[in-house]
């Protein structure tokens, strides 16, 4: 049996008990039972000095509630270290950074640690960007804070591991993988409320179904996605498929 080390992730949030769920069920709980995955969460209150465990102050020159700088400093020295060149990567969850994407992941899960910081408030006080090595957003909205994102990233890095989903060539062939959305899949029953299954995937000519499966991935992504097609590679038979769809060319 092939031997994996474990990817580690550290998280700092001043709410860890949001993970519970995500984390503890499904492929992610089963992950981190066969050792894959190791998954430590650091409640930044934990490194306040004040009664009352505050995190947060207002902002200089009006606004909202900003997070202080103090106990992200402790927390992430005390758990990571001084040394910065001896820290893994510090990754800030926030609406201003780089879009997260299936490349994105796919990278990061060649580290084997990461250290995710998840914002909260109005955002953090910017002298803590002196330890972060990389801000990541998963879209171009706002959430309550960064805990969602840092979850999302989890997820997707941890599908890239060894032995983390069951079919090893799944997370290549996903949505987005590929640079195109993913075709059509069925199961039983071969009929359903009068739907049935393609004709083609009961052939069992296997040069057939998957030409079938790469035409229905344009043609999804055609219709969904089109902005997609631009970056995609394409063979001169994909782009005759999609020219009788419609498609031009730019």
């Amino acid at each position: 049996m092939l031997e994996y080390a474990a990817m580690r992730f550290d998280i700092f949030t001043l709410f860890p008990g949001m993970f519970a769920g995500v984390f503890d069920d499904s492929i992610l709980q089963r992950a981190r039972a066969s050792g894959r995955l190791e998954i430590f969460l650091h409640d930044i209150r934990a490194f306040t000095h004040d009664k009352h465990h505050v995190t947060d102050e207002a902002a200089y020159g009006g606004g909202g509630m900003v997070m202080k700088p103090e106990p992200i400093f402790d927390a992430v020295e005390t758990i990571l270290g001084k040394n910065a060149a001896d820290r893994p990567p510090l990754i800030l969850l926030t609406p201003q950074g780089r879009v997260f994407n299936t490349n994105i992941a796919r990278t990061l899960a060649q580290q084997p640690q990461l250290a995710l910081l998840c914002g909260r408030y109005e955002g953090i006080d910017e002298r803590v960007r002196v330890l972060v090595n990389d801000e990541i957003s998963i879209g171009d909205y706002v959430l309550t804070g960064g805990e969602i994102p840092a979850m999302v990233l989890v997820d997707a890095i941890a599908r890239f591991l060894p032995g983390v989903v069951g079919d090893a060539d799944a997370p290549h062939q996903d949505s987005h993988a590929t640079g195109l959305l993913e075709h059509p899949h069925y199961t039983r029953p071969l009929e359903f409320r009068g739907m049935r299954v393609p004709e083609i995937l009961l052939s069992g000519h296997h040069a057939h179904v998957e030409r079938w499966r790469r035409n229905e991935s344009l043609r999804r992504t055609f219709e969904r996605r089109p902005d997609l097609l631009a970056h995609a590679q394409l063979s001169e038979t994909d782009k005759n498929f999609l020219r009788e769809l419609g498609w031009s060319e730019m």
